[in-house]
């Protein structure tokens, strides 16, 4: 089945150009069937770009999803047109009173600040803090997996000594996951960060559990008994020229950066990237919709609360 989106969002037409079967909301109404009420917090700055990426990954599953849009109040979009977040974005306040069977929560440009002094910190942990009670699994990625771990069990982050900036090759740690059902023994993962979180706090965290790692990356995953929270550190959604735009952004802005490891070929700049991972990245959104959404939640989705 398809993802349902908005009829005008820009993510449809490059869905359909990648032939990704998309369901609009003209279309949707007419069938006789209860969605996935996927919610997404979008803190990316580049928000088209990053809605098409995760749209492209919750659409190629089975299940029909309903994917809704929000941003953050608190906080003014500069690398969006507004008139994209007034016509698709949503505020908390709007969909606060309703549940959801899933959400995700991005990662966002603020690692290293510490948690407090980003601008919409309060914001998100209410955020947080009601998905407790109103979202039957929420997917963490990347600084928005920091920023959980931290508010939900007082894990800090650390400043890594040099950008965690390429893909990396990654193991499954707990093989009876199911998030992980079908990986490969070894899977490659896009990190772009410059921090990390600390295992050894990971370790001692009896509520988590250690699904995926890397030996160069770290931690790549980790779970709450029954899946109720999922973190991921890295960025399976990532396009294949994701890391080379920020790779030459980086450079064209004087900043030190290193050229992504594992990522061009003969590690030359010159040469296109070859996309290592976007199999499993397909796999891990359809285990999470599958096992940890559409298995498992109540078909009246007001049971969640």
């Amino acid at each position: 089945m398809p993802i349902r989106i908005p009829n005008d969002l820009p993510a449809v037409k490059t869905l359909n150009d990648e032939n990704i079967f998309v369901m609009t909301e003209t279309r949707a109404i007419t069938q006789d069937i209860r969605p996935l009420k996927i919610l997404l917090l979008n803190l990316m700055p580049k928000k088209i770009e990053t809605e098409t990426q995760l749209s492209r990954l919750l659409g190629n599953s089975p299940l029909q999803v309903e994917l809704e849009l929000i941003h953050t109040k608190s906080h003014l979009s500069k690398n969006t047109p507004q008139e994209h977040m007034l016509a698709f974005y949503k505020t908390f306040d709007d969909v606060k009173h309703r549940t959801f069977d899933g959400m995700i929560i991005t990662g966002a440009p603020v690692e290293l600040m510490p948690f407090c002094e980003v601008e919409y910190w309060e914001e998100l942990c209410e955020i947080m803090e009601w998905t407790k009670t109103h979202v039957h699994s929420t997917f963490h990625i990347c600084w928005g997996a920091q920023a959980g771990l931290y508010y939900h069990f007082g894990i800090d982050k650390k400043v890594l000594p040099a950008k965690m900036f390429g893909v990396f090759p990654h193991t499954v740690d707990y093989k009876k996951s199911i998030l992980f059902r079908g990986f490969d023994d070894v899977f490659m993962v896009p990190h772009s960060r410059h921090t990390t979180i600390d295992d050894e706090k990971v370790k001692k965290c009896k509520k988590l559990k250690i699904l995926a790692s890397s030996e160069e990356a770290g931690i790549y995953a980790l779970a709450t008994k029954n899946g109720k929270q999922i973190f991921i550190t890295g960025h399976s959604e990532y396009d294949a020229e994701t890391l080379a735009n920020e790779y030459f952004r980086d450079l064209s802005q004087g900043k030190p950066i290193d050229i992504p490891k594992n990522y061009f070929p003969e590690n030359n700049p010159e040469n296109k990237p070859v996309v290592s991972w976007r199999s499993h990245a397909n796999l891990l959104y359809s285990n999470w919709l599958n096992y940890f959404v559409y298995q498992t939640t109540p078909y009246d989705i007001e049971k969640i609360k």
